[in-house]
């Protein structure tokens, strides 16, 4: 299986998520944001948590529309794989790959700490490694997490199964407490904590690498 990396200016956990794909048994490719295609046999793309483009104008909002994005929403209009993590999910809601927005933390106040989520679907290629309801613990570290979003918005994702994590204590005030939500077609997950950051017991936890090697094993058998 093959996983493509996207790097942008201010990216700083491409590597960590290249880390992660590989640990879990995938081939990585690394993508600069100049690039207008992804390498051929690309099965997922992974978005990287940082500052892109030092988050000017809103964080992901230039990100979103680098040479690379097309390339990344045609994958995922294909119905190839997409994870987006921190900055990530950010760029995929600018995309319009994932609805709603991240706005400012409630209080104004950066985040970073180990947090505790709950599973809320395990009907997704991402999520399907976990039990439901399980409660995993996985770093934050965002400024703007605070996921927003119109009431039918909200309605849909909990009708159509589509919120991957809630928070157990929720950090930035986001709505219904969403640490993490899928597309319509589930193969797109963008999610504001870490799970590359988890993957080894020297991390402090290995709860993100079940994540990873059920994707891959899922893309696997597909």
């Amino acid at each position: 299986m093959k996983a493509a990396v996207i790097t942008f200016p201010g990216s700083n956990c491409d590597r960590d998520l290249a880390v992660a794909f590989a640990a879990a048994g995938a081939r990585v490719a690394r993508v600069w944001h100049k690039d207008a295609a992804l390498p051929p046999g690309t099965d997922v793309v992974g978005i990287p948590g940082g500052f892109s483009f030092g988050d000017y104008l809103r964080c992901g909002a230039i990100a979103a529309r680098s040479p690379i994005a097309r390339a990344v929403i045609d994958h995922a209009r294909r119905g190839g794989y997409v994870l987006g993590v921190c900055n990530g999910f950010q760029v995929l809601t600018e995309t319009g790959l994932l609805p709603g927005v991240l706005m400012r933390n409630a209080g104004l106040r950066f985040v970073c700490r180990m947090l505790d989520l709950r599973v809320e679907t395990t009907d997704s290629a991402f999520t399907g490694g976990y039990a439901p309801g399980q409660v995993v613990t996985i770093p934050v570290a965002h400024h703007d997490g605070n996921y927003t979003a119109d009431a039918d918005t909200l309605a849909r994702l909990r009708d159509q199964d589509r919120i991957a994590f809630r928070y157990v204590q929720n950090p930035n005030g986001a709505m219904d407490d969403i640490a993490g939500i899928l597309s319509e077609n589930r193969r797109v997950l963008g999610m504001m904590p870490h799970p590359e950051r988890v993957i080894d017991p020297a991390q402090g936890g290995t709860d993100g690498s079940v994540l990873f090697r059920h994707l891959l094993g899922q893309l696997a058998t597909a």
